[in-house]
């Protein structure tokens, strides 16, 4: 099994960055965060499939390529301020984070 930061890497550029994504910006913050922190106990080792994985309340952590995407259709930009609305497992807050100046979940 790969470690998760390798993973992490692998996911960028085959799962985010092959399909289309890329904003560097967005590809840089996701190799930032660790996925594997947003999912629920015993999924860890999953986080980095380009697959939803359960969070609590039956709900699922959209997978990553998704929340690239999403980011990249909002055009989030430095200095920009991000309402995100079902926030969920907060992944995507932690990932746009790393771009804009201030994220409200």
């Amino acid at each position: 099994m790969l470690g998760l930061s390798r993973a992490r890497d692998r996911m960028v550029n085959i799962h985010v960055g092959r399909r289309g994504i890329h904003d560097r910006e967005i590809l840089q913050a996701m190799r930032e965060v660790p996925r594997e922190a947003f999912v629920e106990p015993g999924f860890e080792e999953f986080a980095y499939e380009d697959t939803p994985l359960p969070i609590a309340d039956g709900q699922t952590i959209s997978q990553p390529y998704i929340v690239a995407f999403m980011i990249e259709m909002a055009n989030v930009k430095p200095g920009d301020h991000v309402l995100e609305v079902g926030t969920g497992s907060g992944y995507a807050a932690a990932v746009m984070s790393r771009i804009v100046e201030q994220v409200y979940t």
